[in-house]
């Protein structure tokens, strides 16, 4: 039978409302990059979202340090909340270099990763909205995650190698390159993300 220790609903509710946080973060994301009109404005909001998950994350901690009870492994628990915090970082740091780095105009591989980052948190959130209740379907769900990882990697190690082959300009394969990588990345830790969720089933089969 699967399941989790039906105890403290709170962590639940903390989780579930993190990796709804991160989906904003990362629609933020890909709407910055699929119209590019106001990058600046785009980050900002970007870094609220951020600093809210960092206020989440706090939370969950703190709760964790507090508890003698857990619904499941205290490692998983904080493994799980650093994993998607790190989701988020990405997310902001991404947002960062666009605008850090003058970006005048978003390639077309930066917003097949963006699109790959968003459907990666949203599939991240359908699986942290299964904790609390029966696990099955969560395993379908994570490979559903690494699959997307690696659609991105190949995505982003195309696009370097593009960039390689074309960009005459050192100034802009380096800032290119740079967040390309930081853009694969995210989807990376989904996948950690993922991989914790995956470990919880296993544990709590």
């Amino acid at each position: 039978m699967f399941g989790l220790i039906p105890k403290d609903e709170q962590y639940f509710v903390m989780f579930r409302e993190m990796s709804h946080n991160i989906v904003v973060g990362a629609e933020l994301l890909k709407d910055m990059l699929d119209n590019f009109t106001d990058p600046a404005e785009s980050r900002r909001k970007i870094k609220d979202i951020e600093h809210k998950g960092d206020t989440i994350t706090h939370d969950i901690i703190k709760k964790l340090n507090k508890s003698f009870i857990t619904p499941f492994d205290r490692e998983d628990i904080y493994g799980l909340s650093s994993a998607l915090d790190d989701i988020l970082d990405l997310i902001d740091a991404c947002a960062a270099r666009i605008v850090m780095y003058n970006v005048e105009k978003p390639t077309p591989e930066s917003k097949e990763l963006g699109f790959l980052i968003l459907k990666g948190c949203q599939t991240i959130d359908k699986t942290v909205a299964l904790l609390g209740g029966k696990l099955e379907p969560i395993s379908a769900y994570c490979i559903e995650v690494n699959a997307l990882e690696n659609e991105a990697d190949r995505v982003s190690r195309e696009a370097i190698s593009r960039l390689f082959d074309e960009e005459k300009d050192p100034i802009q394969l380096i800032k290119w390159k740079e967040i390309y990588e930081t853009l694969e990345t995210a989807t990376d830790k989904c996948e950690d993300a993922a991989n914790i969720l995956e470990s919880v089933v296993v544990k709590n089969a």
